[in-house]
């Protein structure tokens, strides 16, 4: 069925892939280096601005994509990350080093991908169709999680003792990506005859946007996906710091093979490692399932399997419920990730996909927001009251996208 998808698919699916799999060795563990090389207070700082910065990216990105073209917007993304590894490269080397120059070539990579990510989502919307698109969101959300896992696993082993050997392999990889992306992708934007004077600019933007925003099924639906979000990013914030204060040292029985003990942040790790261990072994499968049927029903059990998941584990202290959390969690992550986005696909406006992919971003950072202001009131809530909010998160994930799609949606919905 791979075979079946269209070449610009595959070719994506492939430069994401080599692209995660060196940038996983890397990018996870900045907040280390610059902690190590300035001071933590400083890294959390220069790691905030370089969010906002990829994300205003993305949002002009997006305005971009859909007036100029998906191939030169990532064409563009690709050099520019090129230029900036290189730079990476000569100031951690062993005759020059400079944390703050890396710090800005670190700026550029973000708005790199702030360019590269909208137009890549809207060229993957072009050509693609109802009926394959969740088996292709299921095979890049595979591909993904692989290249993580491999990129983590290597670079929690090598990245402190060997980052310039690192760096210069990310701009190798840089050098195959960019390749590969003019060589192998072609333009899908069905370009306009004229454009309007000032439809590069902040007002064409802005209008643009406007009209995003004036989608108020679209916002509903985005509404839906922060409050996803906003479980997904408790894994990183308020379950890590509870099991880091609530086990100290957890001795495990492995009957012949012995005992071993494992403190709270270990055992954040071995969860996070079942579950993309679930996600690579069983996406193919679930894809299978989901293709060619209702992509609502789907998605509401999912979001149900997650946000019943990550509120087990928002109060469990035994080992094998966590475990046993995880796995239902990772089934509903399998579940709501790629029916989530082939409704997205089947509801933006055609001619504003780089707008709207642009814009559906926001829910990963507003995620991220609320998954931190968690730490603030977790302590009043406790634990049951945070696993109750996650349960309401969850309903509200549903109670919005249902409400977004309640009339008159297109058949892909409906099969």
């Amino acid at each position: 069925m791979f075979k079946e998808l269209h070449p610009n698919i595959r070719a994506r699916i492939l430069i994401q892939f080599l692209s995660k799999i060196i940038g996983s060795m890397i990018f996870p563990f900045m907040a280390i280096y610059f902690s190590m090389e300035i001071n933590s207070k400083v890294a959390g700082i220069l790691l905030m601005i370089n969010v906002l910065a990829q994300f205003l990216a993305g949002m002009y990105g997006g305005h971009l994509a859909d007036i100029i073209g998906r191939k030169k917007l990532m064409v563009a993304g690709e050099l520019l990350k090129v230029f900036a590894f290189l730079g990476m490269v000569l100031c951690n080397s062993p005759v020059f080093h400079s944390p703050w120059i890396t710090f800005v070539m670190l700026l550029l990579i973000g708005v790199a991908q702030g360019l590269i990510n909208p137009a890549g989502e809207a060229m993957l919307i072009d050509v693609s169709t109802p009926e394959n698109r969740s088996f292709m969101y299921s095979v890049s959300y595979w591909a993904n999680n692989l290249s993580m896992m491999i990129g983590i696993i290597v670079g929690g082993w090598f990245f402190v003792d060997y980052l310039f050997p690192l760096l210069v392999a990310l701009f190798i990889m840089s050098f195959v990506t960019a390749w590969l992306t003019i060589s192998l992708i072609s333009e899908t934007l069905k370009q306009k005859a004229v454009l309007k004077k000032g439809s590069y600019g902040l007002v064409g933007m802005l209008k643009n946007y406007g009209q995003v925003l004036h989608d108020y099924r679209f916002l509903l639906y985005t509404l839906g996906g922060i409050a996803v979000m906003s479980i997904e990013f408790q894994r990183s914030n308020y379950i890590s710091v509870r099991l880091a204060e609530d086990f100290q040292a957890l001795l495990v029985h492995f009957g012949p093979l012995g005992n071993i003990t494992l403190n709270g942040v270990q055992i954040v790790s071995v969860l996070t490692a079942v579950n993309t261990l679930f996600i690579v072994l069983f996406t193919v499968p679930v894809a299978r399932f989901v293709t060619k049927r209702a992509q609502q029903p789907i998605m509401y059990v999912g979001f149900t399997l997650f946000a019943i998941g990550f509120a087990v584990c928002a109060f469990a202290n035994n080992l094998a419920v966590l475990l046993l959390a995880t796995a239902v969690l990772s089934i509903g992550e399998l579940l709501y990730v790629p029916t989530r986005q082939t409704i997205l696909a089947a509801i933006v406006d055609d001619d504003r996909r780089g707008a709207y992919m642009a814009f559906n971003g926001i829910i990963f950072q507003i995620g991220k927001m609320i998954g931190s202001v968690s730490l603030v009131f977790a302590p009043f809530i406790g634990k049951y009251g945070m696993a109750t909010f996650t349960i309401l998160l969850g309903v509200l994930s549903i109670v919005f996208s249902a409400a977004a799609l309640k009339s008159g949606w297109k058949k892909v919905l409906a099969k």
